[in-house]
């Protein structure tokens, strides 16, 4: 009989890049839901106290502003995102007309 074990995504997050790259996949998505999910367990793996306490918030109410279903308000997770040393950038996504062109 073959045993499987839980898949935990955050001990693939490991480094800035693959931070960084998780999360642009999850904003990609547009899912907000998504995107939470994600950052909890960017959060996670990098310690959900030191994340709290960076980003000015209690270690519990951070775990309930990520926690599925909830609603953090957008400054909540501004502070989460800056306190893993990240920023929101935004870019064009108007398609080219090479991208136009390929469609």
């Amino acid at each position: 009989m073959v045993k499987l074990t839980r898949f935990d995504p955050v001990e693939m997050i490991d480094d800035a890049e693959a931070v960084a790259a998780f999360l642009a996949d999850a904003f990609d998505t547009g899912d907000a839901d998504y995107i939470q999910h994600v950052l909890g367990l960017v959060a996670r793996s990098k310690g959900m106290a030191e994340i709290a306490e960076k980003a000015g918030l209690g270690r519990e109410s951070l775990y309930k502003a990520l926690k599925d279903g909830a609603s953090p308000r957008f400054d909540t997770i501004l502070r989460v995102i800056h306190a893993l040393g990240l920023k929101l950038a935004l870019v064009d996504a108007t398609p080219t007309r090479r991208e136009e062109n390929a469609a």
